[in-house]
């Protein structure tokens, strides 16, 4: 069986305050970054701005140089 889970690469304080500043309808809770937790993270990024996860995906990367990486784990039943 193969999982995906999303890695957050960068300095999250700048990217945090950067997407503050974009929607800032974010909370520091909708922003709290937990590592291993970066679907939730996004999730709740989406529920907070309005904005679809491509478009943070893409305001992240594109614009700060911030990256998530899909790392692939495989398992055995």
């Amino acid at each position: 069986m193969n999982m995906y889970t999303l890695r957050i690469m960068g300095d999250w304080s700048v990217a945090r305050g950067k997407l503050k500043e974009k929607y800032a309808a974010l909370t520091d809770s909708d922003l709290y970054y937990v590592d291993g937790r970066e679907d939730e993270l996004l999730e709740r990024i989406e529920k907070g701005s309005g904005a679809r996860r491509e478009e943070i995906e893409r305001f992240l990367s594109n614009e700060h140089n911030f990256r998530l990486i899909a790392d692939s784990l495989s398992t055995q039943d």
